[in-house]
C-alpha cells in the first residue's frame, strides 16, 4: 500500500447516554448555535447500524490543515452521535495519490471531476472509504458522510461519486466597518473589524465549518455599498487573519471594492478605469493583497446603481470598468460585476434596465469576469420570473444571485423557506441556453447572507435552512426543496418521522404563503420604503417612479397590473419568443406571474371563471389561512423540540400571523379605496380603515 503514515485519531469517550426515547422526547436546552451541526445522539437501533461501517477515524497521508479539520469533524460528529468508539471498521480518508493498487475503482470514479469532488465507498474489510483529489474534497466528504447520518438517511445510498455542479458557491455579507449589517435581520456583524487581527473569535471557525458543510467556498465580508477603508493598509492584515483561519475550511475571503478607491484614498483626481494612473493604482493595490492572501478571491463589484460611483461616470462601460480591474487581478482571481443597475432617467420600465445595459456588452468581458445577475429583475420579490439576461448574453460567464436574507419577504418574521423560489428560478427555461442552471453550471451561486451576531446565528431559528438550502442548491441544483428541508429538519430539530412527515410540508408552502398575503398574483415592490417592512401601496410621492409602489401596480379604478406587453412596456420582448409566449396570454398564462406582465380590469375572468377583484381577495386570505396553519402545525410539535427552541419559533410565528392580517387588511382597504368595489359575501372587513394603515411608522425598523 502506498502511504507515507497512517494516523488514528479515535475520538474521546462521550458521556452522552443513547436513550430509545430521546427521538420523541424534547432535547436539552438548545440555542441555535449548532445550526445543523448538532450531530444529536442516534438511536440504539440505529447506533448499533452505523457501527457495523465506521469506527475509529484513519488517514492515509499526512493530516495537517484541511484534512486535520475533516478529522475533527468526524471525530466530533461520530463521537455525538454514537456516544462511544466501538466501531466495527474504520472511516478511512484516502487522497487518490494514496489509493493501493487494488483500490484504482475509485480513483476511476473521480476521472474529469471538478475541483471538491469525492467518492464514498463501503470497503467490506477497511470499512467506509472517502476520497477524493484534493484535501478539500476529503473535508467535503467528510461532511457529507455525518450530514448523511444524522438526517438518519439509509446507509445503502451513501455510496457513490459526489460533484459541485458549480465551481463558485459564495456568500455576500452586506455587512459595514461599523457593524451594522444592511438588510441584516440577525444583529450586528459577525466581523469584529474593530479587534482583528490581534483578536480571532472563536465564531469564525464555526462560520467556515458551517459554509464547508454545505459546500460554499467563498465569503465578501463587506457590503456592495463598499468603503474604501477595506483596500486600506490598515485593515489588509485583518483580511488576512480571516483568510488564514479559514483557508483549511476551503472558504476564500473576496471583498467588496468601491470603485472611486484611486480618489477617494489614493490620491488621484480621477477613477477613469482608462487612465493609466488608475490602472497602475489598481494594479498595485491588487499586488499588494495578493502578497498577504496568495488566495484572495477577487473583487465584487456595484457601479452605477443607487448612486454608487462606476465607470459610466467618465463616459465608460461596464464592460471597460470590470476589465480594468480584471487586468489588475490577472489570473490570481476574479471579478465580479453586478447586473443590478436601475437609472432615474429612463421611467419606462426598471425591470428591462439591467438587460438594456449589459445584453449589448455580451462577449467583451474579459475571462476572469463574471457578471453576477439576481433571480429577477427588479429585486428580490417574493416571486419573480426569471431575469432575461439569463438567456441573452451566450458569451459572458454570469452567475445567479439570490438573497438569503428575507429583505422582502418578511424581515426576521415567522417562516419563509426559500428553497422553492430558487428552484423555480433554476429551473426555469430561457429558452435559448436551457434552463437558468444550466447557464450558470460553468460559474456559480452568490447569495446575499443573512447571518449575523445573535446567537442562532439567523435571527429566527428556520432562517438557518434558508443559509443551508443556498449551500445545498449550489453544490447541487437538481436537489429537491423537500429533500433539503427534511436533511436540514433531521439535523436541526429531531429525525423523528411523525416530526418530519409535519415540519417538512409546512416549509414547503411557507414562502408561497407569504407571496399571497404580501404580493398575490405577480403583484412586486409593494413594500413601504426606506426600511421594506410591511405594506405600503399608497406610496406614490418619492422622488424617483420607481420607487415608488404605485410604479409597480399601475392601479386605479378600473384595473391594476404593470404592462408589459407590446402594448406597454415590452419587456416581455426581452425573453426567447417561446418563453414569452407563455407570459403573454393571461388566459393560458401561469397566473402566479399575471400583474407582473398585464394590466388587467379588477373584472378581468380569471381562468377558473371568478373575477380579478375575487381572486385578489382569495389570495390573501389564503394567506393568512396558511400562516395560521403553520402556526397550530407547529403548536402541535413541541415534544419534538426542546423548548426555548420552540418557544422562540411559535413567538415569531405569533409574529407572523399579525402581520399576514396587516397586509391583507392594508392591502385591500388600500385597492377598495381605488375601484369601490364590494368584499366577496362572508369575506371578513379589514380590522381599520385605510387611514390607521397609512400612519403607522417603525423608526425602529432593523436593516436600513
Amino acid at each position: 500500500m502506498r502511504v507515507r503514515e497512517v494516523v488514528n485519531r479515535i475520538g474521546a469517550v462521550l458521556t452522552a447516554l443513547l436513550c430509545a426515547a430521546l427521538a420523541v422526547s424534547p432535547a436539552s436546552a438548545e440555542d441555535g448555535y449548532d445550526l445543523w451541526l448538532r450531530y444529536a445522539p442516534l438511536e440504539p437501533s440505529r447506533a448499533e447500524q452505523v457501527r457495523e461501517v465506521t469506527g475509529p477515524v484513519a488517514i492515509r497521508g499526512e493530516a495537517d490543515g484541511t484534512v486535520g479539520a475533516a478529522l475533527d469533524e468526524l471525530e466530533r460528529g461520530l463521537g455525538r452521535m454514537l456516544g462511544d468508539d466501538r466501531g466495527r471498521k474504520s472511516i478511512t480518508l484516502t487522497r487518490i495519490a494514496d489509493l493501493s493498487d487494488g483500490e484504482g475503482w475509485l480513483a476511476d470514479s473521480l476521472v474529469g471531476a471538478p475541483e471538491g469532488s469525492f467518492a464514498i465507498a463501503a470497503d467490506p474489510h477497511a470499512g467506509t472509504v472517502i476520497v477524493a483529489r484534493e484535501d478539500i474534497g476529503l473535508l467535503y466528504g467528510a461532511f457529507a458522510l455525518l450530514r448523511h447520518l444524522a438526517s438518519d438517511r439509509p446507509l445503502p445510498e451513501m455510496a457513490r461519486t459526489y460533484r459541485p455542479a458549480m465551481p463558485l458557491r459564495l456568500l455576500n455579507h452586506w455587512d459595514n466597518p461599523d457593524g451594522h449589517v444592511e438588510r441584516g435581520y440577525a444583529g450586528r456583524s459577525i466581523f469584529d473589524w474593530w479587534h482583528l487581527p490581534e483578536k480571532l473569535d472563536p465564531e469564525m471557525i464555526d462560520y467556515a465549518r458551517a459554509n464547508a458543510s454545505i459546500g460554499i467556498n467563498g465569503a465578501v465580508v463587506n457590503n456592495v455599498n463598499a468603503s474604501p477603508l477595506f483596500l486600506t493598509k490598515r485593515y489588509l492584515p485583518k483580511l488576512k487573519r480571516l483568510a488564514d483561519a479559514w483557508r483549511p475550511y476551503g472558504v476564500r475571503l473576496y471583498i467588496s471594492a468601491r470603485f472611486s478607491a484611486p480618489k477617494d484614498i489614493g490620491g488621484l483626481d480621477t477613477a477613469d478605469p482608462l487612465d493609466p494612473a488608475v490602472r497602475a493604482w489598481w494594479r498595485d493595490k491588487a499586488d499588494e493583497i495578493y502578497a498577504q492572501i496568495p488566495d484572495f478571491g477577487g473583487f465584487l463589484v456595484k457601479a452605477n446603481s443607487e448612486g454608487q460611483p462606476g465607470p459610466q461616470d467618465y463616459g465608460r462601460t461596464h464592460a471597460d470598468g470590470a476589465n480594468m480591474l480584471a487586468a489588475a487581478i490577472g489570473d490570481r482571481g476574479t471579478v465580479i460585476w453586478r447586473a443590478f443597475v436601475y437609472s432615474a432617467e429612463d421611467e419606462t420600465d426598471r425591470a428591462k434596465q439591467a438587460y438594456e445595459e449589459f445584453v449589448p456588452l455580451d462577449g467583451q468581458f474579459a475571462n476572469n469576469v463574471i457578471v453576477q445577475v439576481k433571480n429577477g429583475a427588479i429585486d428580490f420579490q417574493p416571486r419573480e420570473p426569471f431575469h432575461p439576461i439569463f438567456g441573452a448574453m451566450p458569451n459572458t460567464r454570469l452567475m445567479l444571485e439570490a438573497q438569503i436574507t428575507r429583505e422582502y419577504l418578511g424581515q426576521a418574521s415567522g417562516i419563509a423557506y426559500l428553497a422553492p423560489m430558487w428552484s423555480e428560478v433554476l429551473d426555469a427555461q430561457t429558452g435559448r441556453a436551457g434552463t437558468v442552471a444550466h447557464v450558470i453550471a460553468p460559474v456559480g451561486m452568490a447569495g446575499v447572507a443573512n447571518t449575523g451576531s445573535d446567537r442562532n446565528w439567523t435571527g429566527t431559528h428556520f432562517d438557518q435552512a434558508n443559509w443551508y438550502a443556498f449551500g445545498r442548491l449550489a453544490w447541487d441544483p437538481s436537489l429537491s426543496p423537500q429533500q433539503i428541508a427534511r436533511e436540514w429538519a433531521a439535523q436541526t430539530f429531531s429525525r423523528d418521522e411523525t416530526f418530519l412527515g409535519k415540519v417538512v410540508p409546512m416549509m414547503l408552502g411557507s414562502r408561497e404563503a407569504v407571496a399571497d398575503y404580501m404580493t398575490p398574483l405577480g403583484l412586486a415592490h409593494q413594500m413601504a420604503t426606506g426600511h421594506h417592512y410591511g405594506p405600503g401601496p399608497w406610496v406614490c410621492d418619492l422622488a424617483r417612479p420607481e420607487w415608488n409602489p404605485c410604479y409597480y401596480h399601475a392601479a386605479d379604478s378600473e384595473g391594476i397590473g404593470f404592462d408589459r406587453t407590446a402594448y406597454g412596456s415590452d419587456a416581455l420582448a426581452q425573453y426567447a419568443p417561446e418563453i414569452a409566449r407563455q407570459w403573454a396570454d393571461p388566459a393560458t398564462m401561469d397566473e402566479r406571474y399575471l400583474l407582473w406582465f398585464h394590466h388587467l380590469e379588477w373584472d378581468h375572468r380569471m381562468q377558473d371563471g371568478r373575477t380579478l377583484w375575487d381572486a385578489m381577495i382569495a389570495r390573501y386570505d389564503a394567506g393568512v389561512a396558511e400562516v395560521d396553519a403553520m402556526a397550530q402545525t407547529w403548536a402541535q410539535l413541541a415534544p419534538y423540540v426542546d423548548p426555548a427552541r420552540h418557544r422562540a419559533v411559535s413567538e415569531s410565528l405569533a409574529i407572523q400571523q399579525r402581520e399576514a392580517r396587516w397586509w391583507r387588511d392594508a392591502s385591500i382597504a388600500y385597492w377598495r379605496s381605488l375601484n369601490g368595489l364590494p368584499l366577496p359575501d362572508g369575506v371578513r372587513v379589514p380590522e381599520h380603515d385605510l387611514d390607521y394603515y397609512r400612519s403607522l411608522e417603525f423608526p425602529e425598523a432593523p436593516g436600513k
